[in-house]
């Protein structure tokens, strides 16, 4: 029997699981999802679905290595390019995300299938749009059976969003504590006053908590469920989603960095021309784009085909560069929430459900633009530590040393005790060819600034 590696988030759902093998990633159906498996593919949900690309597509694939028993199938899927998880994800992306799902219900509906669950970790985005990625998430439909996800997602989707809109506050961290979900308690305390008023907020969250407290004592008669009552919720869910405000306006640290800062566009046209002098010297696959804003040079790597992750600690900027990539229909740059000085970690069961997100990142090219400042001033992270950082996750560095002459730090040194002598020119210089060959280095005209070009040392 060949080689397997069960993968470690694949283990709640006894219809089958993921696993790799030869290099590849597969997915063993097992034989107690034979009748539910067969009904998705023979009904033609399957077809509709990938048709829309909606669903991940699969090949069935003779099996040299069925790795239990209970084999029934082995699909081979199509490849994700990178894994992400919705504490990576801006509201937009989460909105858009819940809304698949609640369409993919309704499909499945009118092919006699229903979601057994709703979780945010059933869908990943891919050529800039979300994809339902779980083929064993779907079941036979009774009529008279409610929905028994309804609970996961408000919990996983609408009650996050709920609280992003009412709290004016980025939300994702929380949802990598709750990793199953927000409680409903925990939202009914949560959200304000004022969110009374609101008729979903009422129903979907006040209620349903009231109703979860009574919930020990014993039944005193069965409801009876109808498939009209289903897309009654289908639809008021779906209303609340398309009601929540397309631009969020709420004022962040970084979400008008370029319109309201010293930086002029005088300075970013001249940073792009160096920036496109070194990409010229590169053959890139891939890259990460850190601290990317509103993703100003990520969209020049995306225009030259390179895909490119574009990340950044503001989900208000993530959210505008995702829409900016949903209406181009820019298809290689996906952007994504990171705290760059506390990245997500690796979480869930034994610490390997939900693996950190450098350990899922590969990547030809870093980019570091206007960046290290923040780390070494804003977080007290010193160059050293940086440079030994890069090292690890930056085959090659596009890095922006903005010096302490520059008004931005001049301003960030303004309001703390100066403790960062070592921060000048000289001394990045020699802590970063500890680790990396320094192939190029230009000043930015009409600045202070200096953009590097680096190889990391074999």
């Amino acid at each position: 029997m060949t080689n397997y590696q069960q993968h470690p988030a694949s283990f709640k759902d006894p219809s089958g699981f993921i696993y790799e093998a030869e290099g590849n990633l597969y997915r063993q159906v097992n034989q107690s999802y034979a009748a539910a498996y067969d009904q998705l593919m023979s009904s033609g949900l399957y077809q509709k679905l990938t048709g829309k690309k909606q669903l991940i597509g699969h090949r069935e694939v003779a099996a040299p290595h069925p790795v239990t028993a209970d084999h029934y199938k082995t699909l081979l899927p199509e490849v994700v390019p990178f894994i992400s998880y919705p504490y990576e994800w801006s509201f937009e992306q989460l909105r858009d995300a819940a809304l698949l799902t609640l369409q993919i219900m309704r499909t499945a509906l009118d092919h006699g299938m229903i979601l057994k669950d709703a979780t945010p970790f059933n869908i990943q985005f891919v050529a800039g749009r979300p994809v339902f990625i779980d083929t064993l998430s779907f079941e036979p439909y009774v009529p008279s059976e409610p929905w028994v996800a309804y609970r996961q997602f408000c919990q996983c989707f609408l009650f996050p969003l709920y609280l992003e809109h009412y709290l004016k506050k980025d939300v994702q961290k929380i949802l990598s504590v709750y990793i199953e979900g927000v409680p409903v308690d925990v939202t009914a305390r949560l959200l304000p006053w004022k969110s009374n008023l609101n008729l979903g907020v009422w129903l979907h969250v006040y209620l349903q908590n009231t109703v979860q407290r009574g919930a020990r004592k014993p039944a005193t008669h069965t409801v009876q469920f109808q498939k009209k009552k289903l897309l009654d919720l289908l639809s008021h869910l779906e209303s609340i989603l398309q009601r929540f405000p397309g631009e969020r306006t709420y004022k962040t640290t970084w979400n008008n960095y370029y319109d309201d800062s010293i930086l002029s566009q005088e300075y970013l046209q001249a940073k792009e021309i160096i920036f496109n002098r070194f990409i010229g010297q590169l053959s890139v696959r891939n890259a990460l784009d850190l601290g990317a804003n509103d993703g100003y040079f990520s969209k020049l790597l995306a225009a030259q085909g390179i895909p490119v992750i574009a990340s950044d600690v503001d989900g208000q900027c993530i959210s505008r560069l995702y829409r900016e990539v949903r209406k181009k229909n820019i298809t290689n740059l996906l952007p994504l929430i990171l705290d760059v000085a506390n990245p997500s970690p690796a979480i869930g069961f034994h610490n390997r459900e939900r693996a950190a997100f450098f350990s899922r990142l590969q990547t030809d090219l870093v980019l570091a633009l206007a960046l290290v400042h923040h780390l070494v001033i804003g977080k007290n992270i010193p160059l050293d530590l940086l440079a030994d950082w890069f090292r690890d996750i930056a085959p090659v560095l596009i890095i922006e040393f903005v010096p302490r002459e520059d008004e931005k730090v001049q301003q960030m040194l303004a309001s703390r005790q100066d403790v960062f002598q070592q921060y000048t020119r000289p001394v990045f210089e020699d802590t970063f060819s500890r680790h990396f060959t320094i192939t190029a280095v230009e000043p930015v005209p009409g600045t202070h600034r200096l953009l590097y070009l680096m190889r990391r040392k074999n």
